[in-house]
């Protein structure tokens, strides 16, 4: 029996050699998961930081967005179209509630379920946070034309929308 040793390669660090600082010449270079993840870390710096003051998370900015954009909208259907556990809905909407932002209503035609609406305040800040999310995105893609900006958004949208017709 012959066993046939596969050949890495490994590249060794002098101790008085300078330590490497990117993926340069790794297979990680060429793998769009890489690369996706760190331009979602790219682009969530500048989020949170453009939200900071507002204290104001991805997941919550995104809730915001989509209860203005569909008022009574059931926890239930939020927690699909944001693809959300369950578990983890309640708690941002409860933490919406707290602050002043998002207000559940008994839906008139199933009194056992609840629709999710924003307050006048959490309309006042949707309307502000739209406004410096759309400044970060342009902040974290600087390096990009803005016809690049839009070719990226239109292939990402294409790979994840794939994903919810297939669901």
């Amino acid at each position: 029996m012959t066993t046939s040793k596969k050949s890495t390669s490994v590249q060794q660090v002098e101790p008085d050699e300078k330590e490497p600082t990117s993926v340069a010449g790794l297979v990680l270079e060429n793998r769009l998961g890489y690369a996706l993840r760190r331009a979602q870390l790219s682009v969530f710096k500048h989020f949170n930081e453009a939200m900071q003051e507002y204290e104001i998370r991805p997941a919550q900015f995104s809730s915001l967005v989509v209860i203005e954009g569909y008022p009574g909208i059931t926890q239930t259907n939020l927690a699909k179209i944001l693809d959300i556990d369950p578990p983890r809905i309640v708690s941002l909407i409860n933490n919406l509630e707290e602050r002043g932002l998002a207000l559940r209503v008994r839906c008139k035609r199933d009194r056992r379920s609840h629709g999710i609406f924003l307050s006048k305040k959490g309309e006042a800040l949707t309307e502000q946070l739209k406004e410096l999310a759309e400044q970060s995105d342009i902040n974290a893609t600087q390096a990009l034309s803005e016809i690049e900006r839009r070719q990226l958004l239109s292939l990402l949208v294409k790979i994840y929308a794939a994903d919810t017709i297939e669901e």
